[in-house]
């Protein structure tokens, strides 16, 4: 049996599932335009395990002269023919999208790229030319510059002067938040080169806070000093804490002696309320991976989560599924045994509520009783299921879809709770 893994497909004749892209605008010159990739969910065209996701490719084809345009898009319903990809596009001018126009784009691919795999998203986002890349550790930028990335990596976390030295050895960013750091990162001239400020305006982690900066003011009249930025702490919301936080960020920046020429607040979510919180860049995150971000429909879906039935058994009326007895038969049905558990990621409760559905064979089959380490159970009925079959997690097949959303929302965790949380038990394959 072929190890656990995950899995990107090129399209292939056969049933076709396709995933639009999550920026596009089809109108306006010059602006990023994404198209479809169709992804082949036939069993031939897998590579069948016990357990895989299936990573859709982010971009198939773009056209861009740099981001001039940052547009959503509504999803595509089941849509499984090529010429969906113009409609779709022309849904998302038409309709509601948000859009962020004469900025850059600076995606956020800290943590793995929320689990996805770093350094083939940052591949993958080449070809709509970002500014660069934000990362949370030297580490993760480290791994992005031996893989070949030349733009700027700005690492969140910040600096310190005992890694100072390793910064400039791999030409990484930093992010300075108090007066020592920015003081011993000027004072190494060409030996440090651009850094960026964080200001806290609401967020009270890191930075230096938005009615702090004036005495850092003189300090901070240097050409290294290249961006300025905030983050949001409910961006998501419409409760005027994010307007409060915006104006924060321009009162601090307006109280240096010279504008740096990067000021970025905006995430997904700050990033699709439009212009007002675009400024010289924004920074997608967990929008790019296929979830909602500020109330907005999810983008388009970039995962596919399968896992392989490895066991079928009749039960009967009474009989208990999984530890505890935490589900009993109330009739006589199928369950199916799939090879993935919560030592992969999932939620060791997200059937206990009776709403995780599954699809297998174009039904909804409910995951049931408590998930294992390694198995998961599912209610087939009278279904059929196989052991070699493929159940579909997160993604589509014949014709319906889980999203990461429901998902994440049945298992009980943020969506970037979920995605991270998907374990090297499976390996990212990428077409």
């Amino acid at each position: 049996m072929a190890p656990p893994h995950l899995l990107l497909e090129r399209p292939r004749d056969g049933v076709r599932i396709e995933f639009t892209t999550l920026l596009a605008d089809h109108d306006l010159k010059r602006q990023m335009q994404e198209h479809v990739s169709q992804f082949v969910a036939q069993r031939d065209g897998i590579a069948v395990s016990q357990r895989l996701v299936e990573l859709e490719r982010f971009f198939d084809q773009v056209r861009t002269q740099g981001l001039a345009g940052l547009a959503m898009v509504p999803g595509a319903a089941g849509a499984e023919v090529a010429h969906e990809r113009e409609r779709a596009a022309e849904r998302s001018v038409a309709g509601y999208g948000a859009r962020v126009s004469g900025t850059r784009l600076l995606p956020v691919v800290k943590a793995n790229a929320y689990g996805i795999g770093a350094v083939a998203v940052s591949r993958a986002l080449e070809a709509v030319d970002p500014w660069g890349y934000a990362v949370a550790t030297v580490e993760e930028g480290v791994e992005l510059r031996a893989a070949g990335i030349t733009r700027p990596v700005l690492v969140f976390l910040p600096a310190r002067p005992e890694a100072f030295d390793a910064y400039h050895a791999h030409r990484l960013t930093p992010v300075l938040d108090d007066r020592a750091s920015i003081h011993a990162w000027i004072a190494r001239g060409a030996q440090g080169g651009a850094f960026h400020l964080e200001i806290d305006t609401g967020m009270g982690r890191t930075g230096v806070r938005w009615d702090e900066i004036e005495p850092l003011a003189d300090l901070l009249d240097t050409p290294y000093l290249e961006g300025c930025y905030t983050h949001f702490h409910s961006a998501d919301r419409r409760d005027g804490s994010a307007e409060v936080q915006l104006e924060r960020f321009r009162v601090a920046v307006g109280r240096l002696a010279r504008r740096p020429p990067l000021l970025h607040v905006a995430n997904s979510a700050a990033a699709l309320r439009g212009t007002a919180f675009a400024f010289d860049a924004i920074r997608p995150g967990i929008y790019l991976y296929g979830a909602s971000a500020g109330g907005a429909p999810p983008g388009k879906p970039a995962i596919a989560l399968r896992a392989e039935v490895v066991s079928v058994r009749r039960v009967q009326p009474g009989d208990s599924v999984s530890y505890d007895a935490t589900w009993t038969a109330p009739r006589a049905t199928t369950v199916a045994t799939l090879g993935i558990g919560y030592a992969d990621g999932l939620g060791r409760s997200v059937g206990l509520q009776g709403e995780a559905t599954v699809l297998l064979h174009g039904a909804r089959c409910p995951v049931i009783g408590v998930v294992t380490m390694d198995l998961t159970m599912i209610d087939v009925g009278d279904g059929r299921a196989a052991v070699g079959d493929v159940a579909t997690l997160v993604g589509a097949a014949d014709g319906q879809r889980n999203t990461l959303d429901q998902w994440a929302a049945w298992s009980g965790m943020l969506q970037h709770e979920f995605l991270v949380g998907l374990g090297p038990r499976l390996p990212r394959i990428y077409d």
